[in-house]
């Protein structure tokens, strides 16, 4: 660039530098060459002051020990007072390894025999869904708690969020029952007092009366008693509803339900912080959000190949049985 005439800041800003660097290549360039751009020179640079074995003693503690007092991880103090350094000085080795003890991630991995036959199904429904049909990712909520909370929360203020108590009063509770269409977005809701078999065949009439009836209609649905229950195959048995398709996810796979995300939406935009005096004005509110959520539907696009998934499940697989578990799962 610079034999092209391009003013040194502008190289700078190109290859992610400041000026003075660059200035300090192109001075060293005619004795060491392209070789020796971004090397420090020999007894150059920040000496290391810890002491040699230190770091991978650092790494080596935090991955495959546990503190003597039985805490389930280090801390940065606990770790320092062990290896007799500063507490910045493991911050410093987590950050360069890349380590990060105080956090842990939850994972499960599907035991269901049938898991990659499902998992195709399902995400093939996604990502190649069939021609004159709807798909509907189908779910219950269950336990949607009508909750008040004991005193009066305080408005929001510049500097200050708005407030409201921890603790809180129920005041009952109800299930919703959630279809969402996978290519508009659009949502089919109904609230019950219980999630039974009886209250599934109800709302499975709801979404048969929105669904014209020159289109074939698909479902993923979760592993739910409820959903095999014989008054749900006796109800699907009736020629007139032929055009029903029942696709269920691995057990312990809510993730592929896509209408998990809809949920997600919804308990963080209202039932979350809001506050109800009862179960009827629960579902009101509810039932206004969902309104204005179809005024303006937002479709969640699934984008993971299906052997993707089930490459990186086998991963996981391998590495599990490679433990010794002590229960045994």
């Amino acid at each position: 660039m610079a034999s092209e005439g391009v003013a040194n800041y502008e190289i700078a800003r190109r290859v992610g530098v400041c000026s003075n660097t660059v200035r300090s290549w192109r001075r060293s360039f005619p004795q060491r060459g392209v070789a020796g751009v971004g090397v420090i020179r020999p007894g150059r640079g920040r000496k290391p002051w810890l002491p040699e074995g230190t770091v991978a003693e650092v790494v080596r503690l935090t991955q495959q020990e546990l503190p003597a007092d039985g805490s389930t991880h280090w801390t940065t103090r606990s770790l320092a007072r062990r290896v007799g350094i500063g507490k910045d000085s493991v911050g410093q080795i987590w950050k360069d390894h890349d380590l990060k003890p105080w956090k842990v991630e939850t994972f499960k991995i599907s035991n269901d025999p049938a898991f990659e036959e499902k998992l195709v199904d399902v995400v093939g429904l996604y990502l190649n869904p069939p021609e004159r049909a709807v798909v509907f990712s189908v779910d219950e909520k269950t336990q949607c708690q009508a909750l008040d909370r004991t005193q009066p929360g305080l408005p929001m203020r510049p500097g200050r969020a708005g407030t409201m108590t921890h603790d809180y009063k129920r005041n009952g509770t109800t299930d919703l029952y959630a279809a969402l269409n996978i290519a508009t977005g659009q949502m089919l809701t109904d609230c019950r007092d219980r999630h039974t078999a009886k209250d599934f065949v109800r709302f499975l009439r709801i979404i048969d009366r929105n669904v014209p009836v020159q289109l074939d209609v698909h479902l993923v649905l979760d592993n739910l008693s409820a959903h095999k229950a014989p008054e749900v195959q006796a109800w699907l048995a009736h020629p007139q509803r032929r055009r029903f398709h029942l696709h269920f996810t691995p057990t312990s796979s809510s993730w592929v339900n896509l209408v998990e995300r809809w949920f997600k939406e919804l308990t963080d935009k209202r039932p979350r912080r809001g506050t109800f005096s009862n179960v009827p004005a629960l579902i009101d509110a509810i039932k206004l959000w969902v309104s204005h959520w179809n005024d303006n539907p937002q479709p969640f696009v699934w984008h993971t190949p299906a052997d993707e998934i089930i490459a990186k499940v086998r991963r996981g697989r391998a590495a599990l049985a490679q433990l010794n578990s002590p229960t045994d799962h």
